[in-house]
């Protein structure tokens, strides 16, 4: 404090700051993403975005059978995949980071892999990290192996959210297979009775927007974040 000059202790709080780190491969998580972000600047949370962009670009769909088993296999076995340097954006401190990405054959995608093993630490170490995982299923596995190299970056950590396809199995598996394929699962007589659409539903959209303002209410002081229910009927059919 200057002398003889008091500060003001009604002065304006600074915004909570928030940094989307992301992959997207099918625009799933993008979407999530989004609708999270607005339910964040409803609450006046200032947003950033850094998507992760790989150094090969990956296509979507992959367009053939052949080439998606190819895929599921190098993803089973947690081939990382090169990403491109990342924006200064990063160098900043955040009240949270949210780290997003799809669920690559029970594990993180590779380029998610990839940025943990070279800027994890650099990026995450001390910083308060949430979850946000976009799967068809299994998203148990993919947190028990996130979590482990979260605590080796030094990221701090108190809940999750994660967002399963609403189709029943096994056609939910039946349709994200073909769709990667380049099918179109839904169209197609058979399947469609049983796989209606893929991806995320509109009602899946709007909870996470529910999901963004919590977590923007948590940020202000409101309610602690490990403290919200994230696994909610909606979230996980």
């Amino acid at each position: 404090m200057i002398e003889g000059k008091e500060i003001p202790s009604d002065s304006p709080k600074k915004n909570p700051q928030v940094l989307f780190l992301y992959f997207s491969f099918s625009g799933q998580t993008g979407v999530l993403v989004n609708r999270l972000a607005a339910g964040l600047k409803e609450q006046g949370v200032e947003v950033s975005f850094e998507k992760l962009k790989p150094v090969r670009h990956l296509r979507f769909p992959v367009d053939g059978i052949l080439r998606t088993f190819v895929m599921m296999l190098t993803t089973f076995c947690r081939i990382r995949v090169p990403i491109r340097e990342l924006s200064p954006k990063c160098d900043r401190e955040y009240d949270l980071i949210i780290l997003a990405g799809p669920t690559w054959s029970y594990n993180p995608s590779g380029p998610v892999l990839s940025f943990l093993d070279r800027y994890g630490s650099e990026v995450l170490g001390g910083q308060e990290v949430l979850p946000l995982i976009s799967c068809r299923g299994y998203w148990k596995l993919h947190w028990w192996g996130l979590r482990r190299k979260l605590r080796r970056c030094g990221a701090h950590f108190s809940n999750l959210i994660a967002f399963t396809h609403p189709n029943p199995e096994p056609w939910c598996t039946i349709g994200v297979f073909l769709k990667i394929a380049g099918k179109n699962p839904e169209r197609s007589g058979f399947i469609s009775k049983h796989y209606d659409r893929f991806g995320h539903s509109n009602k899946q959209m709007e909870e996470a927007w529910r999901f963004g303002v919590q977590i923007g209410e948590s940020l202000k002081g409101n309610t602690q974040l490990a403290a919200i229910n994230f696994q909610t009927k909606l979230a996980l059919p």
